[in-house]
């Protein structure tokens, strides 16, 4: 996979502000014409540099569970661990860290029962040796 572009940066850095700006828009964000635009986006996605498309809210959603998980991995089998945690519907995010954790896990769920279901399929997967968790609670700042 390539370096990305100072456009490809722009483009990214556009849709981090607004995800759902129309192409013209994204154009004249990252400052290229609009048939740049859209074969710089359409590049990025077929390389999977862009993933998904999402939104953020100004209010937590009532119920929603959301809890930073930080997982320890047995070296060898952590592409393996990654893939699986990723495959989850749960599962919002995961970056790799350092320290003694490997992984900070986000985790969504509509309940702590649902939660706790989902803790420990993390906990079963091949290769997880440890993991601790936290529940957010209230947002206190932007």
């Amino acid at each position: 996979m390539t370096d990305l572009s100072a456009t490809d940066r722009r483009i990214i850095a556009a849709l981090r502000r607004n995800a759902r700006m129309s192409i013209t828009e994204l154009a004249h964000a990252a400052q290229v014409s609009r048939t740049t635009a859209k074969l710089r986006l359409d590049t990025l996605l077929a390389e999977g540099r862009i993933r998904r498309f999402t939104i953020e809210t100004d209010v937590d959603v009532e119920g929603e569970v959301r809890a930073i998980t930080l997982v320890e991995l047995q070296g060898k089998l952590s592409r393996q661990v990654i893939r699986t945690l990723t495959g989850l519907p749960e599962v919002s995010t995961v970056h790799a860290t350092n320290g003694a954790w490997d992984l900070v896990v986000e985790i969504r769920t509509g309940s702590l029962v649902d939660f706790d279901r989902v803790l420990r399929a993390i906990r079963e997967i091949p290769g997880v040796i440890n993991s601790q968790s936290c529940l957010l609670l209230a947002h206190v700042a932007a």
